[in-house]
C-alpha cells in the first residue's frame, strides 16, 4: 500500500511539474495583453528590465518579473533596440522580445521641399510633435532639400544635422564636377545662384536655361534683377502675399538685385540638387533676358527689343485673364 501511494503521489507530482511547465511555456508563445495593435517606444540605453517594467506597468503583460525569468530561458541573446516600435495586437510575449531584438523600428518622415526656405524648415520641424527639443532657424542655404526619416523622441538638432551634413556632402560632390568657366569661382556663390534660380522657376527642364542667363548677367556685370531676391529681405524667403512695390524694387540691401550688381550676400533659399546642378552646368545661350509666358515657364530672349516684345504679349495675355 505504501508502494503504491507513493506511486500516486510521485504521479501527481510530475503532473504538476508538467502543468506547470505547460503554464509556464504558454505564458511565453500564448498570447499578451495587447487588445489592440500598440505603439511601444525603448528609450536609448535601456535595458531588458527598464522595457519589462515598462510593459507591466502599460498592462501589456502582466508580470515583469515572469517575463525576465521566461526571456532568460526561451529568450535569445541578441540587445534589445532603442527605437519605436508597433507591437500587434495578441502579441504573444516571446513575438514582443523578438521585435526588440531583430524587428523593423517605425520610421517617420519630414520632407523639405525644394525651394523651401529656412524659416519654413524651422516652423515644419518645430511642429513635428515626435520630435523633441528646440533648434534655431537654420542659416539659410544650409539644408538640403529631400526627404528625411527620423524616429519619434528624436532630437530635433539631430535631424537639422543631418539634413545640414547632407548639403555638404552634396556639395563636395558636386563642385568637383563644375564645368570649366562658369560664373562663380566658389561653392558659396554657386549655392547663393542656385537658390536664385531655385525660386526663379518651377520648371525642371528651364533651371540649366535659367542658370545660363544668369551666368551671362554676372559675367556682364549687368544687375541680375531677380524678383525673388527683392521679397527676401521682407519675409526671409515666404510668401510675400501680394504684389511688390516700387519702393521695395528699388531699395537698397544686401539681397535686392534691382538695386545692386552681383549676387546677394547668401542664398535666398535651400536650392535643390538640380538647380545646384544647373549652376555648375548651365544651359550655353546668349539669353540675357526672360518673362513669364503664361505656361508657369518663361520667354527668353538675347537682345532688351525683343524682351520687351515678349513682355508686351504677357501683359496682353494678362489683360486678357482680367489680370490688369
Amino acid at each position: 500500500m505504501k508502494a503504491r501511494g507513493a506511486l500516486v503521489l510521485g504521479a501527481l507530482a510530475a503532473l504538476l511539474v508538467a502543468v506547470g511547465a505547460v503554464w509556464f511555456a504558454s505564458g511565453w508563445w500564448g498570447s499578451a495583453k495587447i487588445g489592440e495593435d500598440t505603439s511601444f517606444t525603448v528609450p536609448s540605453g535601456s535595458t531588458l528590465t527598464s522595457v519589462a517594467n515598462r510593459l507591466e506597468e502599460e498592462g501589456i503583460i502582466a508580470s515583469a518579473d515572469a517575463f525576465l525569468l521566461r526571456a532568460k530561458i526561451f529568450g535569445g541573446g541578441d540587445p534589445i533596440q532603442a527605437g519605436e516600435f508597433l507591437l500587434p495586437a495578441n502579441a504573444s510575449q516571446a513575438q514582443i522580445l523578438d521585435m526588440f531584438q531583430d524587428g523593423e523600428v517605425i520610421r517617420r518622415f519630414v520632407t523639405v521641399p525644394e525651394g523651401m526656405p529656412s524659416i519654413l524648415v524651422w516652423e515644419r520641424l518645430m511642429a513635428e510633435e515626435h520630435l523633441t527639443g528646440e533648434i534655431p532657424v537654420p542659416q539659410e542655404g544650409s539644408v538640403l532639400p529631400d526627404t528625411y526619416d527620423f524616429e519619434r523622441g528624436e532630437e530635433r538638432a539631430a535631424v537639422l544635422a543631418r539634413m545640414q551634413a547632407a548639403m555638404q556632402n552634396y556639395l563636395a560632390e558636386a563642385w568637383p564636377k563644375r564645368k570649366p568657366g562658369i560664373a562663380v569661382d566658389n561653392v558659396k556663390d554657386a549655392l547663393v545662384l542656385a537658390s536664385i534660380v531655385e525660386k526663379e522657376t518651377g520648371v525642371p527642364g528651364e533651371r540649366r536655361m535659367v542658370a545660363g542667363l544668369y551666368s551671362n548677367r554676372l559675367k556682364d556685370g549687368m544687375m541680375l534683377q531677380a524678383d525673388p531676391t527683392i521679397i527676401y529681405p521682407i519675409t526671409k524667403g515666404k510668401p510675400l502675399g501680394r504684389r511688390i512695390r516700387q519702393s521695395e524694387i528699388s531699395a537698397v540691401n544686401d539681397y535686392n538685385t534691382y538695386s545692386m550688381v552681383g549676387l546677394p550676400k547668401g542664398p535666398i533659399t535651400n536650392p535643390g540638387r538640380e538647380s545646384i546642378a544647373a549652376v555648375l552646368d548651365p544651359a550655353k545661350t546668349e539669353a540675357r533676358y526672360m518673362v513669364a509666358d503664361g505656361t508657369g515657364g518663361h520667354a527668353f530672349a538675347e537682345t532688351l527689343a525683343e524682351h520687351n516684345a515678349n513682355v508686351e504679349k504677357w501683359f496682353a495675355l494678362r489683360r486678357a485673364r482680367g489680370e490688369m
